[in-house]
């Protein structure tokens, strides 16, 4: 592969790899690199699939943290836990780069996007010329806006460094309240009681997921995280992070109630990242508005993971999947379209996994809150291996198989036909999957 101008100029922080390097001028645009910004996984698998579908053309791969590319389930998960060392959440080895003649630039921040006149500017004023640019900006955590939530102690799960911060205070005896009982919530309260933590999870909704599964199986949940002895406590509203000389102890409750903690975990979710999208003038709704190609409202500049709310042919309508399926999926997509190819579309059925004390389970389909009109069980959710069915109108929307493995693929045609469905063929273990 023959090395490229990247059209980059300016310092822009620490640079791995780039066997493409040098700086550009303002030459022909077919010359330009496809330019990353957002070095996460999404951005790491784009830069892959371009090379691997032929393009030989500079590839400059931007992020902000001094980290190379890495997966992020495993922080909430086995690198919490200290089951899987540091090496084994990076995306690629360090030389993989330079490699493939891809310049990463490392801890570097994009300060602004000019889609007319096709460059990145970066925060050290340098300037990336684009022929065409992918945003995998990914998001951010929300953050508690309550007095005393700027205290040491009070901690939040997204980057590697996160993860290394709340491990410190997994031990056992420790007092951890966890705000929040989303995925990450529960993931982080498990590792937690795993540790031999005291753990209390608080929850302004009546049970855990409850908008993400709906109430049937939403108790399963409640009852895996009682059983293991979390204090679950429902309905409530933190009104403030207590706390002396600059550090956390404690969470007060709407109630005047107050809960002991050694730290506190937020996990009240995660906003897309899309200032730089919304200062260049993109289209936005719920994330950075995308075709079905990944394209955004300006037809040189596309959006996949986290950030993007991208057009579902199969659905009919734009949904955006906060999962690492669509950071692993997306880009292969996004590469596809950014060359040229008018068949590369995006209608893979979203996909979600996690792993809990001793319940593993995988999701595949999409529900609206409140989107589903029956859930039928195959197998008893007490025994916590059985899988779930979300249906409307007879159609089935999702499943979930709980400890049941080797199903996804069925489940996931299931959704796709859109066709109704016997429920008792469904619920019944004898049944094969592919026949219902």
């Amino acid at each position: 592969m023959a090395g490229t101008d990247t059209g980059a100029t300016g310092a822009g922080g620490s640079t791995e790899a780039g066997g493409a390097g040098g700086a550009g001028g303002a030459g022909d645009p077919h010359e330009r690199p496809i330019v990353i910004v957002g070095a996460s996984l999404g951005g790491a698998k784009a830069a892959q699939a371009l090379r691997e579908a032929g393009y030989e053309g500079g590839i400059v791969l931007i992020g902000e943290e001094h980290e190379r590319p890495y997966e992020r389930p495993p922080l909430s998960k086995e690198y919490l836990l200290d089951k899987e060392p540091r090496d084994k959440i990076y995306v690629h080895q360090p030389q993989w780069y330079a490699e493939h003649d891809i310049t990463l630039r490392l801890g570097t921040a994009v300060a602004a996007i000019d889609p007319a006149a096709h460059t990145v500017t970066l925060a050290d004023n340098g300037q990336v010329q684009y022929a065409k640019l992918l945003l995998t900006t990914g998001s951010v955590p929300r953050r508690l806006p309550v007095p005393g939530a700027d205290q040491d102690g009070v901690l939040y799960l997204r980057r590697v460094e996160d993860s290394d911060r709340i491990k410190e205070v997994l031990r056992p005896g420790a007092r951890i309240a966890v705000v929040g009982a989303g995925w990450i919530g529960l993931e982080v309260a498990a590792a937690a009681r795993t540790a031999g933590a005291e753990v209390t999870v608080l929850e302004t909704l009546e049970l855990p997921l409850l908008r993400v599964l709906g109430r049937e199986v939403a108790q399963v949940f409640a009852d895996l995280h009682r059983d293991h002895g979390v204090d679950l406590r429902f309905g409530v509203q933190v009104t403030e992070l207590t706390g002396s000389g600059g550090t956390v102890s404690g969470v007060r409750l709407g109630d005047g109630t107050e809960v002991a903690a050694d730290a506190v975990v937020v996990g009240i979710g995660i906003s897309p990242a899309t200032a730089l999208a919304e200062a260049a003038g993109l289209e936005l709704d719920n994330g950075i508005k995308t075709d079905q190609h990944l394209r955004t409202s300006d037809p040189d500049v596309y959006a996949a993971g986290d950030v993007a709310n991208a057009y579902h042919p199969l659905f009919g309508r734009h949904i955006r999947v906060e999962h690492w399926a669509n950071a692993v999926n997306q880009p292969q997509i996004a590469a596809r379209a950014l060359l040229g190819q008018p068949d590369a579309v995006y209608d893979r059925i979203p996909y979600f996994f996690t792993d809990q004390y001793d319940l593993g389970m995988e999701y595949v389909g999409y529900v609206e809150p409140g989107g589903y009109d029956q859930v039928v069980f195959r197998g008893d959710p007490a025994t916590r291996e059985f899988i779930a069915f979300w249906l409307s109108g007879g159609r089935v929307l999702a499943g979930m198989n709980v400890n049941i493995w080797d199903v996804t693929d069925p489940i996931r045609e299931l959704v796709r036909s859109g066709r109704v469905v016997d429920a008792k063929a469904l619920a019944d273990p004898s049944a094969p999957l592919t026949e219902v």
